[in-house]
């Protein structure tokens, strides 16, 4: 093995097509141990948060049961996992949850087990806080110098800060000119945040500042400053770096000084506190993940920086000091005290490829004992060997022994129902049509020992919705079968994300051990999608081509044939349920296939359906060289007019909201007035007043109807928009070589 390789101490796979970004990772005690022993806690997109405490037997033994101290299902995507003492009355340490519409912190603590997996772990939530606002990052820290415990700023997707103590809201802040959200840090030393804005400047704003400042509305802000209602947020320093920044990390040279490290694209800056650059450095590759920290040297600062060429890069302020090769691109690196090993790199990949490393290499600890010098025998040495060549030749008469597997405690399947059901058991449907279908799903279960509550789960993505979302199972006696049966059906009106349902199964063995069992099904394309006349027009297409010969869309899609004339073997209409069209043509000449509609999002299901259709048929040939591509030019275009509208419905939203703001305080004036003529004792001509408060009341209430009803537009269209973002799904099905590779994520991370 190379020297330049970091040499693998532990390593592990995080669950299924899960994704993973830099504010994903953490090290902490988390449990307050207090042994010095740092918990590796990562949280990941699809919501799944998990604790490991490695300690493998060997250096680079794979990951063993005990660990996983903890994995929790938490549901909402999970943005940033922090450890800081955010509990008031304690000192302990806490886990702060970051999810784009709530943070939550958990106690994690462990109890005593008997069983072979030790200890038993579980979380308990201490409070949580609803965001008003889609959160993007945080940053924690003893914000205006409180000691013993920690405070919390969130930043939103806006560029408002709010600013949490605790338990209780603090108050929340605009920064002045945010288009877009930065990354955040907080600077102990000078009480101050720091932020890279949109204008690719480093902004800095003390706490101070914030906390005294006017908190209004950024429309209102500059009236309401004029009239002298409060101090108006300045910036502290700004540096203007010329670029987009990845990263910030802020860290102590001693109590009198502490520099503020940046990662541009290109470039990681050192910075003073006053925001002077200390130094800069030029990197030749992308980066990906860095992190600073005070080097052995007095003066100097190590850090290290990863790239998208697999490489770990190990600086002394502007000198390379090593270089190492990993496994995969790192999007966050931690440095921590693993099992009494101090200085362990823990990175992980977006992919959740999470790994424990070290660098330079492995000294040889091992001395061979002197032999003893004696004669030998050489009369007990062939009895010895006649007596193994004996057993070895029994064992040869008798056969390979037989390798009995262990048999699960649990058996799972899931059966889809070929056919629809006879009678839909859809209710209370939001979809424009008069009969929505429903299908039925049986799950069954079947114990090989006695299980005591078992917990059955069904998960369909939205808005597909199941009649049946648990249900708890006794299997008081061994090999029983248990059968449930669910209908699906589709909610609302639009295309879910995929077709692939979940059931998940959870018990205890009889040892008191937790396990899970998955069984995945697949529902059919005729659940919301109905035969519909295909269309010789439409706005958006898109083609797919493959290696092998076209095949007759009626033998692709018997579920879906009108009609069986010969002259529409190659062209076949879908009608969704929620109104649109999507027409799928086969080339008589080529080996392409065409798919078109007039909305764009709806493109992307029809295309899945198909490319999986055709892999199955393919299969059933028994040709296993089956490839689909796409060489035509990324739909950007569609994508981009749905940000625009998207983007435009935001601003006739606020513009609505602003103009119900001036109908009130019109509305309240007028109020004021006639109560005041009304108590005057010497009765006046109300000169119109009672006019002129009817008309503003209508107008209150008609713009009022508006924005509802403009925000409803607005939450579908965003819905919409994420679909529209899966065209990554799509394309990366039929190999796609360029691929959007943030689209997808984005999407989850900010769904409504």
């Amino acid at each position: 093995m190379s020297l330049f390789k970091a040499r693998d101490w532990w390593s592990t796979i995080l669950g299924e097509k899960e994704e993973f970004d830099q504010g994903c990772l953490c090290l902490a005690d988390v449990d307050n141990s207090g042994n010095g022993q740092d918990k590796i806690i990562v949280g990941s997109f699809m919501g799944y948060l998990r604790i490991f405490n490695p300690h493998p037997v060997k250096t680079g033994d794979g990951t063993q049961a005990e660990d996983l101290l903890l994995e929790v299902h938490l549901r909402d995507p999970i943005l940033q996992v922090e450890v800081g003492k955010f509990v008031s009355g304690t000192e302990m340490l806490h886990l702060a949850v970051l999810h784009s519409r709530k943070l939550c912190v958990y106690s994690v603590s462990g109890t005593l087990g008997n069983v072979e997996h030790g200890n038993q772990y579980h979380i308990k939530l201490m409070y949580e806080h609803s965001l008003q606002r889609t959160a993007c990052n945080m940053a924690y820290g003893p914000f205006g110098g409180v000691k013993g415990r920690d405070l919390i700023c969130i930043q939103s997707m806006d560029g408002m800060l709010m600013v949490f103590e605790q338990e209780s809201y603090a108050f929340g802040r605009f920064l002045p000119g945010s288009l877009l959200p930065g990354p955040l840090a907080y600077s102990s030393r000078t009480d101050s945040f720091i932020t890279v804005s949109s204008c690719q400047q480093v902004e800095s704003y003390k706490y101070q500042v914030l906390a005294f400042a006017t908190d209004v509305d950024k429309k209102q802000e500059t009236e309401q400053q004029k009239l002298g209602s409060g101090k108006r947020l300045v910036v502290d320093w700004t540096l203007n770096i010329g670029e987009q920044a990845l990263d910030i990390c802020i860290v102590p040279f001693n109590q009198s000084a502490s520099s503020v490290f940046v990662l541009g694209e290109r470039n990681f800056f050192c910075l003073k506190d006053n925001g002077q650059i200390r130094f800069m450095k030029k990197l030749d590759c992308n980066p990906s993940c860095f992190l600073p920290y005070c080097s052995v040297s007095e003066g100097t600062i190590n850090t290290l920086i990863g790239n998208h060429n697999n490489m770990l890069h190990i600086y002394q302020d502007v000198t390379l000091k090593w270089a190492t090769q990993l496994p995969h691109v790192p999007v966050a690196v931690r440095v921590g005290c693993l099992h009494d090993l101090k200085g362990v790199i823990v990175t992980l990949s977006d992919d959740g490829h999470l790994q424990c490393s070290y660098l330079g290499t492995d000294p040889s600890l091992f001395q061979a004992p002197k032999v003893e010098s004696r004669e030998l025998n050489y009369e007990e040495l062939d009895g010895e060997l006649k007596e193994l060549q004996k057993i070895i030749k029994d064992v040869k008469s008798q056969g390979v022994w037989p390798m009995t597997e262990r048999e699960d405690d649990l058996k799972v399947s899931a059966v889809v129902s070929p056919n629809l059901d006879s009678v839909s058991q859809a209710a209370n449907v939001e979809v424009g049509t008069d009969s929505v279908p429903s299908i039925t799903v049986k799950v069954t279960l079947q114990n090989r020992v006695v299980l005591q509550k078992a917990k059955l789960s069904v998960y369909v993505q939205p808005p597909l919705v199941s009649t049946c979302d648990q249900c708890t199972f006794d299997f008081t006696v061994p090999e029983m079968t248990s059968t449930v049966a669910f209908s699906v059906y589709l909610k609302r009106s639009y295309t879910p994300s995929e077709l692939e349902g979940n059931a998940v199964v959870s018990y205890s063995r009889p040892t008191g051990i937790p396990r899970v069992i998955q069984c995945k099904f697949r529902l059919p394309l005729k659940l919301i999608c109905l035969p519909g006349q295909p269309s010789k027009t439409a706005s958006h297409k898109l083609t797919v081509e493959t290696n092998k010969s076209p095949v007759s869309l009626l033998s692709l899609f018997p579920d879906f044939a009108i009609q069986s004339d010969d002259d529409q073997v190659n062209v076949m209409g879908f009608r969704l349920l929620g109104g649109s069209r999507v027409t799928l043509l086969a080339s008589r000449t080529s080996q392409r296939y065409r798919i078109q509609s007039e909305q764009f999002e709806d493109l992307w299901l029809v295309t899945n359906e198909l490319t999986y259709r055709l892999q199955e048929y393919f299969e059933k040939q028994g040709i296993k060289d089956f490839a689909c591509s796409f060489s035509g030019c990324l739909p950007l275009q569609e994508y981009f007019e749905l940000i625009d509208h998207h983007f435009e419905l935001r601003i006739n939203g606020e513009k609505l909201e602003e103009l119900l703001s001036e109908r009130a305080v019109q509305f309240r004036a007028i109020q004021r007035r006639l109560l005041t003529r009304f108590k005057d004792k010497t009765p006046a001509p109300l000169q119109h007043l009672d006019t002129l408060l009817d008309g503003t009341y209508k107008q209150v209430s008609v713009i009022s109807a508006v924005i509802v009803c403009s925000w409803i537009s607005y939450f579908y269209h965003v819905r919409y928009l994420i679909f529209a973002l899966s065209m990554n799904f799509i394309l990366s099905l039929i190999n796609l070589k360029l691929v959007i590779g943030g689209l997808r994520q984005t999407a989850r991370a900010r769904k409504v």
